[in-house]
């Protein structure tokens, strides 16, 4: 892997896009009408340095912050390649012309969603494979054959033990959020997939990463063919427009806080993020008793209900997202104002990737974190690895106590108990007061116990004339015989 040819472009100017237009390159008019479509003219920074490299043919090795416009810059140059280079035996089944491995589901979801718009017009077949739910429909479409497989690692590698498509026949491979593949442990999955691929010089190869660290130029190294460094660096890994801010409240104070900062800053969408699922759940009730519209997305949401959240979450149906560190990579989710980190993450790179939700694209937005007391250890490894300190905010009075109050018209800041009304007991009587009342009122029998009341027996009962009459006659022998005609014998 060649380090000298590292192309560096810092970017000091708030703007994202260059003077650089999609129609100033080679492309196909197929992809220009995509482009158009999609509203994209301009290139951003990433896009402007990787595109020139990627449409001759050179492999790249890409860093940049999120939110750069990395998924369009490999999209274009697939659908340029299989354009340009029909496939060479249209016989063979179950043939892959472009992989893109990404390593989370909801990333996969959103690559696919972004070459269905920008291969709108080029007839090139998307397949999309990943965990969680559509086993039989993602089954059914590899049968069909697809020319660009995009997937998580897991499910690709088990439809391809199934022998229901082929990577012989791979021009372009991508690996998107390389990082993220290392910390997820698909590393080995991601060599065994590679090797199973034509070798590297005859195919396309793209990676891109928030950071290139050593083990990422080692893999770079086995498996690309001697790739190009394009950096997009800045004076920090998160945006240039990000207001950064942090509040310092105890344990007992963070929700409180929460709803106060809430309602005074007036968000239109807000993300939440927390450690733990069990807390993502706690915070998703309570904002939901306060009166916004919530979706809590973890990592046991089943895969549909997490679509549906995300989709009503884009289109507005949901004001406030509550997650974990699942939602914190690769979704582009446009005009979210502001980012809260409930809990601080303990990597510092999870922090860049969770503010990284908004102030996108060139937009502005703010991140706003509660350094409380079983986090804050985490702050100052975050304020060194994005080179920079976090706004330090007081905590007033008024934040402790919002204004705005849920619809049963209680103050949920207040920590809300669940209680069951006591019944109203009575005073204990002592054994004399309960041994006169038992004497005061006889005890009622059962009437299937007075019927079958024996002849011997005492009744408590006044008897009437009858009663005592029937009392009067001599006692039966129950265990004398019968006279029903029959002779006694003996």
């Amino acid at each position: 892997m060649t380090e000298a040819p590292t192309l560096e472009k810092t970017t000091e100017e708030p703007s994202h896009l260059t003077n650089q237009r999609f129609d100033q390159f080679d492309l196909r008019p197929e992809l220009l009408k995509g482009l158009a479509k999609a509203g994209f003219d301009y290139c951003t920074e990433i896009q402007a340095e990787a595109l020139p490299l990627v449409l001759a043919g050179i492999d790249v090795a890409g860093q940049a912050h999120t939110g750069t416009g990395k998924t369009a810059a490999f999209l274009l140059a697939i659908f340029q390649r299989l354009l340009a280079n029909p496939p060479v035996d249209l016989r063979v089944k179950g043939a892959v012309r472009a992989v893109v491995l990404a390593p989370t589901r909801e990333l996969a979801i959103q690559i696919h969603r972004d070459a269905q718009t920008l291969g709108a017009f080029t007839g090139l077949r998307l397949g999309l494979v990943y965990g969680g739910t559509g086993y039989q429909q993602q089954q059914t479409d590899l049968v069909n054959g697809v020319d660009v497989l995009i997937g998580t690692p897991g499910r690709f590698i088990d439809f391809f033990k199934q022998r229901l498509f082929d990577l012989k026949h791979v021009e372009v491979v991508v690996l998107d959020e390389a990082d993220r593949m290392f910390d997820l442990g698909f590393i080995k999955d991601i060599r065994y997939v590679l090797r199973r691929m034509p070798v590297p010089t005859k195919r396309l190869n793209m990676l891109f990463s928030a950071t290139l660290s050593y083990r990422i130029k080692e893999l770079a190294y086995e498996h690309m063919n001697d790739p190009r460094t394009v950096t997009i660096a800045s004076n920090t890994p998160v945006a240039d427009r990000l207001v950064e801010q942090v509040y310092y409240p105890a344990n007992s104070e963070k929700l409180a806080l929460l709803f106060g900062v809430m309602d005074r800053m007036r968000g239109d969408r807000m993300l939440v993020f927390a450690n733990t699922r069990i807390t993502c759940d706690q915070i998703g009730r309570r904002l939901s008793r306060h009166g916004y519209s919530t979706g809590v997305l973890s990592g046991d949401v089943p895969q549909n209900k997490r679509e549906r959240l995300l989709e009503q979450f884009k289109i507005g149906d949901k004001q406030i997202l509550v997650a974990t560190d699942v939602a914190a990579r690769g979704l582009h989710i446009p005009r979210v104002s502001h980012v809260f980190n409930y809990d601080l993450p303990q990597d510092p790179e999870d922090y860049v990737h969770r503010v990284g939700r908004t102030a996108r694209v060139g937009e502005s937005g703010h991140a706003i974190s509660f350094a409380c007391e079983e986090h804050a250890i985490s702050l100052l490894d975050i304020e060194v690895f994005i080179g920079h300190p976090l706004e330090k905010m007081e905590i007033s009075d008024d934040l402790l106590q919002p204004s705005r109050k849920s619809e049963q018209g209680r103050d949920t800041a207040k920590p809300i108990r669940h209680t069951v009304r006591p019944r109203q007991q009575q005073p204990r009587k002592s054994r004399q007061e309960t041994f006169r009342s038992e004497k005061k009122q006889p005890r009622r029998q059962h009437d299937s116990i007075s019927k079958n009341r024996g002849p011997d027996s005492v009744s408590t009962a006044p008897a009437d004339d009858e009663t005592a009459k029937k009392r009067s006659k001599p006692s039966v022998d129950h265990n004398a015989r019968r006279d029903y005609g029959v002779p006694a014998i003996g």
